[in-house]
């Protein structure tokens, strides 16, 4: 039974990878026909209906709340001008001296990477960033590739991301939070060792971008101005209080809205752009709160006492336990969670972290380190990811040039974050 429920996942992944079903119906579907094959009854105790589809969905709900603050919060960055007002401020200091620009796009990136991911966060930094970047000589795909990096130096502080791993693996926020803050200097170093060898390695380009570099910021400025200055640390105000002051995610996300409002908004005009910047928000993050309704349903099946029956077995006699060995065979794996393949824990992933863990072959502490490690390769180098994908077309390549740029940097950074994982819990 456990290698017709691999048999299963392969198909699974099949359905992701030649795009024949979104990634969410294909998780939903996965998780059904494990279950039925799993032996789980329709509907009663660990049933398909009653365990799977009504408990699994809103197994990640606080996720999903934390993922709307913080679509809201990257709403009102936007709308306010106080993303666009960063970038420019950096490249006004950088001028034309491109390694200044890119470390300034970089840092700018990473700020905006804590209170949003994906597209969005992409989106607040290279809409000015990229262009600017291309105008003063780097190279497009490294344009491209800094706003990547920069998000991923954000990522072990997004907050909706602690989130999500704080409970897909049941584990407290300040043990996530823990681990994160370990795998934030390899990602770190990776993003500035990327910058400095890519600009110098391939020099300058005076090549123009399809997008205008100016057309779009003297718009926006015109329209709103530069946001005040004190407006500009709207960013860091829910990692503060989450990382500094230890309060809860929902709370300091919300908290960065009411300071982005307050600082950039008169009395008069706050209702109107709560409301808009709220709706705005429900549209960007319907995505992937769709993916995490999903991810829900697939947790509760591969967690029904049938599937970790099936599939204990097999899991354990392929999984290293020697720390050396665990480093180099899921270091080597790295590219599976890459295409939306098998080890992305945005997909598949999920469930076989939940298998990990549900069987007891790892610590739920270890299954989070390498979730995380992965999760800094996926979220710059998959061509399949949508921050990627916008990138890499803003700044006239292809996702796939990004990709091979990118992914050497990436892989050290799942390297450091398994090397510390094996060090610390196994």
């Amino acid at each position: 039974m456990g290698v017709v429920i691999l048999l299963v996942m392969a198909a699974g992944v099949a359905l992701m990878l030649t795009r024949r079903l979104p990634t969410a119906f294909a998780l939903v579907l996965l998780a059904v026909v494990i279950a039925f094959v799993a032996g789980a009854p329709l509907t009663g105790k660990n049933s398909v209906l009653d365990t799977v589809l009504q408990e699994g969905a809103p197994t990640l709900a606080a996720t999903m709340i934390a993922i709307i603050l913080g679509s809201w919060l990257g709403k009102l960055l936007d709308e306010t001008g106080i993303a666009g007002t960063l970038v420019r401020k950096i490249v006004e200091f950088g001028g034309d001296r491109p390694t200044v620009v890119t470390l300034g796009v970089l840092a700018v990136s990473a700020l905006v990477g804590t209170v949003t991911g994906s597209a969005p966060a992409a989106m607040l930094a290279g809409i000015i960033g990229i262009p600017a970047m291309i105008a003063v000589g780097v190279p497009k795909v490294t344009a491209a590739g800094t706003v990547l990096m920069g998000i991923a130096v954000g990522i072990p502080f997004e907050l909706p991301v602690w989130q999500f791993f704080s409970t897909a693996l049941n584990l407290p926020i300040p043990t996530v939070r823990g681990f994160m803050v370990k795998l934030f200097p390899f990602a770190l170093a990776a993003a500035l060792a990327f910058v400095l060898v890519e600009t110098r390695r391939r020099g300058t380009e005076h090549a123009w971008s399809l997008k205008s570099v100016e057309a779009t910021p003297r718009s926006r400025r015109e329209q709103l101005g530069d946001a005040p200055w004190y407006a500009l640390l709207a960013p860091a105000v829910p990692l503060v209080l989450a990382l500094g002051f230890e309060l809860a995610i929902i709370p300091s996300l919300l908290a960065g809205v009411l300071y982005a409002l307050i600082t950039t908004t008169r009395p008069g005009g706050m209702n109107k752009r709560l409301l808009r910047t709220l709706y705005g928000g429900f549209e960007v993050a319907a995505p992937p709160i769709a993916l995490f309704i999903a991810i829900g349903i697939l947790l509760a099946a591969v967690k029904l006492p049938g599937t970790v029956d099936a599939l204990e077995p097999l899991v354990k006699a392929v999984s290293p336990h020697n720390p050396v060995l665990f480093v180099l065979v899921f270091t080597l794996l790295v590219p599976l969670c890459l295409y939306r393949g098998p080890l992305n824990v945005f997909g598949l992933g999920a469930g076989i972290a939940g298998v990990l863990i549900a069987a007891g072959i790892y610590p739920a502490a270890a299954v989070l380190g390498m979730a995380t490690s992965y999760n800094q390769v996926f979220g710059v180098a998959d061509p399949t990811s949508t921050q990627t994908v916008w990138s890499a077309q803003y700044a006239g390549v292809t996702p796939q040039q990004v990709m091979v740029r990118t992914l050497p940097y990436v892989w050290a950074v799942a390297l450091g974050g398994l090397c510390v994982t094996a060090a610390t819990y196994l």
